[in-house]
């Protein structure tokens, strides 16, 4: 999938993060963590980004995250949505496997 236009998900709020994807222009997946808890899940949380990044066939993003403590099954629908809304693509939600 190809990152089309800037889009964001997810919020500031405590136990979330707000994850903002753009186009990066060729030079691969970039990420940008800031968060309280990265000397403790920063890795874990950029292999949720990037396994997600995978699944949806991403190879060119750059990726901010600000994470408020957020679960990791919270990070992973942050990023299929705003993956989806930088696409342009619509998302069948209802579906378990939907790509």
């Amino acid at each position: 999938m190809e990152i089309k236009k800037p889009a964001v998900a997810g919020t500031l709020e405590s136990s979330d993060c707000q994850i903002v994807i753009r186009p990066n222009g060729g030079e691969g997946i970039e990420i940008e963590l800031e968060s309280d808890v990265a000397v403790m899940f920063g890795d874990s949380i950029r292999e949720t980004v990037n396994n997600t990044l995978e699944e949806f066939g991403v190879k060119d993003a750059y990726v901010e995250i600000r994470d408020k403590g957020a679960l990791d099954c919270v990070i992973k629908a942050r990023m299929e949505c705003v993956i989806c809304r930088g696409a342009e693509e619509k998302y069948d939600w209802t579906k378990e496997d939907a790509r």
